[in-house]
C-alpha cells in the first residue's frame, strides 16, 4: 500500500512540474510576455500655460510611469505623465521624456528643447556663485568652521562644492540673503555622493548670523533643516544624484521646505554637515533659493 501512495505521489508530482513548466514562456526578451515594454512611444507635447510655466503632457498612456528631465542639473525624477512645471530662469532647457515598462525598463526617450525668454522677477535665484564655476564664485561664501583639521573639509573643484568629514566633525558653509517680511521662499541643489554613513548635509535658512567654530541651525534647532541628506531620516547611504529636494529626506516638522519670513532684511543661507564616515564626501551645486510664486 505504502509503495502505490509514493508512486500516486511521485506521479502527481511530476504532472505538477510538466503543467508548471509548461506556462513558462519560451524566451523573456520582447515577445509579448510582459518584462520588456513593446510601446516605445515616449514623444510629449509642451504647452506654455503662463510666462515661466509650461505644461508637460505625454503623448500615449501605454505604460507604467514617466521620468521626466527638466534640462536643470537635477537628472530624471518620477513625475506624472501631464506635469506642470515651473522654469523661473532665463534661457534654453533640453527637457527629456522617459516611459518605464514593467521592471523599471526604460522603454523610450523624448526630448524637446523650451526656450525661457525671461526670468520670473518674483522668483530669481538669490544665491550667489551656487554653481562654483571659479574662484569668484567661491568667494562668495563663508565658512563658520575655516578647515580646523584634515577630518572636516569643503574641496571646490569641477563646478562642485565637495564636503568630507570623519569622527563626527562638521562645518557649516553660508551667504546672506535678502528676504521680504510674509513672503515664502524655498531652497534647492543638485547634489551628488556614492553614500555615506552615520552623516547630515542640511540647509537652514535663519535671521542669526552664523559664528565661528559655532555649529548652526538658523533660528531653531537641529530639526528645523529645509532641505536635507540624513541617514538616521532614511537618505544618503546609498549612491545619489539629483535634486535635493528629490533625493534627499522630507523633514516632518516641515513637508514643503518653507522658510517663510518674518521680518524683512538679512537672512543666512547655510549648509550645515557633518558627520562619522562621509566616505568620499557629498558635493552640491546649481544652488538655489526662490520666492514662491
Amino acid at each position: 500500500m505504502k509503495t502505490k501512495i509514493s508512486k500516486i505521489k511521485i506521479l502527481s508530482f511530476l504532472a505538477a512540474s510538466l503543467f508548471i513548466s509548461s506556462c513558462v514562456p519560451d524566451t523573456v526578451d520582447g515577445d509579448g510576455n510582459g518584462l520588456t515594454p513593446t510601446n516605445s512611444d515616449a514623444s510629449f507635447t509642451v504647452t506654455k500655460t503662463s510666462e515661466n510655466h509650461y505644461t508637460l503632457t505625454a503623448s500615449n498612456q501605454n505604460y507604467l510611469f514617466s521620468k521626466w528631465d527638466l534640462g536643470d542639473g537635477g537628472g530624471f525624477a518620477r513625475a506624472a505623465n501631464i506635469y506642470d512645471i515651473f522654469l523661473p530662469d532665463e534661457g534654453n532647457y533640453v527637457i527629456q521624456h522617459q516611459i518605464i515598462g514593467q521592471g523599471g525598463v526604460v522603454a523610450g526617450t523624448s526630448s524637446q528643447t523650451v526656450k525661457v525668454d525671461m526670468s520670473d522677477p518674483n522668483s530669481g535665484n538669490m544665491i550667489q556663485g551656487g554653481k562654483f564655476a571659479d574662484a569668484a564664485d567661491v568667494a562668495k561664501w563663508s565658512l563658520a568652521f575655516p578647515n580646523p583639521s584634515g577630518t572636516a573639509l569643503w574641496t571646490f573643484a569641477d563646478g562642485k562644492a565637495t564636503f568630507v568629514a570623519k569622527g563626527w566633525e562638521r562645518n557649516v558653509m553660508y551667504q546672506a540673503v535678502n528676504v521680504v517680511a510674509g513672503r515664502k521662499y524655498k531652497a534647492d541643489a543638485v547634489v551628488s555622493s556614492k553614500g555615506v554613513a552615520d552623516s547630515w548635509f542640511e540647509i537652514y535658512v535663519g535671521y542669526a548670523k552664523p559664528t565661528a567654530n559655532t555649529d548652526y541651525t538658523g533660528d531653531g534647532n537641529d530639526s528645523t533643516w529645509l532641505r536635507g541628506i540624513n541617514t538616521w531620516a532614511g537618505s544618503g547611504t546609498s549612491p545619489f544624484n539629483g535634486k535635493i529636494s528629490s533625493v534627499g529626506s522630507t523633514n516632518s516638522n516641515n513637508p514643503t521646505g518653507t522658510f517663510t519670513a518674518t521680518q524683512t532684511g538679512v537672512a543666512y543661507f547655510a549648509i550645515r554637515s557633518g558627520g562619522n564616515d562621509m566616505k568620499e564626501g557629498i558635493s552640491i551645486t546649481n544652488i538655489e533659493f526662490r520666492g514662491v510664486n
